[in-house]
């Protein structure tokens, strides 16, 4: 069975930790309203995406 000889320091442990970060979403703009929105994503202003409604809008009057 593999065993390790001696202990890793917790500073060894940590390096592995040390380079990660979280990242802001990437926003790009909206072909149809130009809003930002994030990428691949349908637009939350106009409901649109790749060019075709997929998502219905309320009418602001009803």
């Amino acid at each position: 069975m593999a065993v390790p000889k001696s202990k890793q320091s917790k500073s060894r442990t940590n390096k592995r930790f040390a380079n990660y970060k979280a990242q802001a979403p990437q926003l790009v703009e909206c072909p149809h309203c130009h809003e930002q929105k994030e990428a691949h994503r349908v637009c939350k202003n106009c409901g649109y995406y790749d060019g075709k409604e997929v998502v219905a809008q309320k009418d602001a009057k009803n």
